[in-house]
């Protein structure tokens, strides 16, 4: 994450983050994808000692409200592993279509790789504060109403708000 201008200093606070897919491709709306996603989110919470606080999987990006130790080096490993698995995958599924889509140029790049799935950095805003964490949460809960894809927040069925209005989702998250 060397090219991230967006730094990670106080570990003692949250952070609101936002991961987009390369050219803002959709392919997050591939269930197989979407639950990629969920799986190195729950082995972060799990394994690697990171609080989910709040998340939402869109089509072509995840917001997400995350605190613990080393985030910047967590969330990069997350990036990576979750890219390699849904690359994998559509490998696997034949999604030829999508794999041309973010199939590298080798431009402009420091490195070569046949694919770039995410975008450069994860943006993280330092969360200051009860008011502004729940504001970041309403906006990520809301992101799918904005949309226009349901009604209400708790219909997204790729995102936490199930865990905040009391239902289950399908991830465990660190209420506040």
């Amino acid at each position: 994450m060397g090219h991230n201008r967006y730094q990670i200093y106080e570990n003692e606070y949250p952070y609101f983050i936002t991961s987009t897919v390369h050219n803002h491709q959709p392919i997050l709306s591939i269930p197989a994808a979407a639950s990629l996603i969920l799986n190195g989110l729950m082995f972060m919470r799990e394994e690697r000692d990171i609080s989910i606080i709040a998340y939402v999987i869109m089509e072509n990006h995840l917001h997400a409200i995350v605190q613990g130790e080393q985030l910047t080096k967590k969330i990069g490993s997350f990036k990576s592993f979750a890219a390699r698995k849904i690359i994998d995958m559509m490998k696997q599924d034949d999604h030829t279509f999508w794999l041309q889509k973010i199939r590298s140029m080798n431009t402009a790049l420091d490195f070569k790789q046949d694919f770039i799935f995410w975008e450069r950095g994860f943006y993280p805003k330092q969360i200051i504060g009860d008011d502004m964490l729940y504001q970041k949460i309403e906006y990520i809960h809301n992101n799918p109403v904005r949309r226009g894809y349901v009604d209400k927040p708790e219909d997204w069925r790729y995102s936490s708000a199930r865990n905040y209005a009391g239902m289950e989702g399908l991830i465990s998250v660190d209420l506040v």
